[in-house]
């Protein structure tokens, strides 16, 4: 295992979790725009995420055997959510139904920050990583001296 797979598997890390605040910001921008581009409301989004390189177990075995590579995580896919719009009575509001009823996005501002400050954790414990991989790399050279 090299000295930059540490940085590397953080790197992913931080890209990951950028596209998910970015998808958040998304989904909170769009909370209630009831008709876009094809006519229907917003469809929350949701970044998908997967284990990118080899399993723990076999990276953790290449490590102790000097041939592994740097694992971390690449983003599956975003997606939409497939809860149901929530339908709220506004007669006047120009997408409502015949009975007065519009059919809004499935987004819960709630549900959104907190996604929103997971990821945002997710990414300072990535930045984290990287300064820690540096001051190693630092202490190496000193010694090194």
């Amino acid at each position: 295992m090299s000295l930059f797979d540490a940085i590397d598997t953080a790197a992913s890390g931080l890209s990951a979790e950028r596209l998910r605040m970015d998808v958040v910001a998304e989904n909170l921008a769009n909370a209630q725009t009831t008709r876009g581009a094809d006519g229907q409301p917003y469809r929350r989004k949701v970044v998908t995420l997967q284990q990118a390189g080899a399993s723990f177990p076999a990276t953790l075995g290449g490590a102790m055997n000097r041939s592994g590579g740097a694992a971390g995580v690449r983003v599956a896919g975003v997606i939409d959510d497939a809860t149901p719009n929530r339908l709220v009575y506004d007669a006047g509001h120009p997408d409502a139904d015949a009975r007065g009823y519009v059919s809004m996005p499935n987004v819960q501002p709630v549900t959104e920050m907190v996604d929103l400050i997971g990821a945002s954790r997710a990414y300072e414990a990535n930045v984290t990583v990287m300064q820690t991989a540096k001051q190693m790399f630092t202490k190496t050279l000193e010694l090194l001296r």
